[in-house]
Formats: structure tokens, sequence, C-alpha cells
């Protein structure tokens, strides 16, 4: 094997294994476990709409990337999204088949935004703590 052949197949594994680590990092690096974090806030879906839509740079320093609780009625449920009030848009970590139309309840997620043209926040990483 020449010198110029191993040269080439050491840059290929480097490049390859950072790809590999990269794609890792971006898919599954932004995984918490929020079942065992603390709740840094919780709240009703009116109330946190209310914020953002009153001041949407304050909110967002105040609840982004956090893992929250919010409380209020289950509008809509499509497999792993539940829609809160209209405008709390959660996904869920799994489906959750006890999860029901105009059920009242609390969910833990982490804010990952605000739509502000739709009026829509949205949350990841969602589970049921009540209902």
């Amino acid at each position: 094997m020449n010198k110029r052949l191993k040269i080439v197949i050491i840059i290929l594994l480097v490049v390859g294994l950072t790809g590999f680590v990269g794609y890792n990092y971006v898919m599954h690096g932004g995984a918490r476990d929020l079942e065992s974090e603390d709740t840094a806030f919780t709240v009703t879906s009116e109330a946190i709409t209310n914020e953002f839509t009153t001041n949407i740079d304050l909110s967002n320093k105040k609840y982004l990337e956090k893992p929250i609780a919010i409380s209020g009625t289950i509008t809509s449920i499509n497999n792993t999204e539940v829609i809160i009030d209209n405008s709390i848009i959660c996904n869920l970590k799994s489906p959750d088949k006890t999860i029901k139309k105009n059920l009242k309840a609390t969910v833990k997620g982490r804010v990952v935004g605000y739509d502000d043209l739709m009026g829509e926040l949205k949350l990841d990483q969602c589970f049921i703590i009540k209902n």
C-alpha cells in the first residue's frame, strides 16, 4: 500500500467519524431527561400566553429552554402532538393513549419557542404530569 492511499484512507476515516459524531450530537445532543429535572415554572395556559403576547423578548429570556408545567384544557390530539387551549403545542416524547380531548391536564415540557404570527407556544419532550 503506498503512502498516498494510506493518507486518503485516514482522511476518509476522520471525515466519516466527524460526520457520525456531528450527526449524533445534532439528533440526540439536545435531549434532556425532563422527568428528573425540577420544574422551573408552573403556569396556566392563559397566563403564559398573555406573557408572550405582551412582551415576547422578556418571556423568551424567562422561559426559553426551561422545563415548565402548563395546565389547561386539551383541545386537540394528533398522535404525539397535544394542543392545549388552542395556543400551546406540546410534542410528546411518546404517544399517550390516556389523553382525551377536553381533558383538563398539566403538561411538563421544554419551551422551544413562540410563533408570534400564529400565536402559538411550542414545547418539546412533553409528558402529562396530572390529568
